[in-house]
């Protein structure tokens, strides 16, 4: 089976964020003042094959050896199925 991961990586709460605070000014100072609590992170999108069971066990590996650090990132990911296309 085939499927598609999307991998969301994000700076712990507890960690400052300072590309989210420059991103934060450059809105105020581009008139949208009502933005507020801006935080960057990655996004990351792959495709796996295996058994579901097999693909999540890999999954969850990469994203926390790999993919994030632990220590200061949140991970999150989306695993489905992936749809093959019939385009010629």
């Amino acid at each position: 089976m085939n499927y598609k991961a999307k991998i969301y990586v994000t700076l712990k709460k507890s960690i400052l964020d300072p590309q989210g605070r420059t991103v934060e000014r450059s809105l105020h100072n581009a008139g949208f003042s009502s933005v507020q609590n801006v935080r960057v992170g990655k996004f990351i999108e792959l495709e796996l094959s295996g058994e579901s069971f097999e693909v999540k066990t890999q999954l969850e590996a990469m994203t926390r050896d790999i993919l994030s650090n632990p220590i200061m990132e949140s991970v999150r990911f989306e695993l489905e199925e992936a749809v093959m296309s019939s385009e010629f």
